[in-house]
């Protein structure tokens, strides 16, 4: 069984770079400074987290169902992820939304009683 590789050091925390490929099949080496895929400088919950929002197909109420979280949650936890993985976030500070939209995400379940209380009251 073959490691899994991880793009972070595990002393000082930095980002790992990749020095030597190796080929399994006529054992060529190519030796240099390779960067290493995005998706290697998450940790594995927050690789478990990408695996399943790509396996639901973005779909964020089966994300709320997976891992039993709230959409919030969801949305932070993305949102932290996108960050990580070095993309500028297209969520900007979200305006305040107004009672019917909070009314309505609560009917449809999309955020609990005490999300939408919160989300009242700002």
């Amino acid at each position: 069984m073959r490691n899994e590789v991880f793009g972070t050091c595990p002393v000082c925390g930095h980002q790992l770079l990749a020095t030597r490929l190796t080929c399994s099949c006529c054992h060529t080496e190519i030796t240099g400074e390779f960067a290493l895929s995005r998706f290697s400088y998450l940790n594995r919950d927050e690789l478990q987290f990408v695996e399943t929002f790509i396996r639901v197909q973005g779909n964020i109420k089966e994300m709320e169902k997976e891992f039993n979280i709230s959409y919030p949650t969801v949305k932070k936890m993305l949102e932290s992820i996108i960050q990580k993985m070095g993309f500028s976030s297209a969520q900007k500070e979200e305006p305040a939304a107004d009672a019917e939209d909070i009314l309505t995400q609560l009917q449809q379940g999309r955020i609990s009683a005490d999300e939408a209380i919160a989300l009242l009251k700002k």
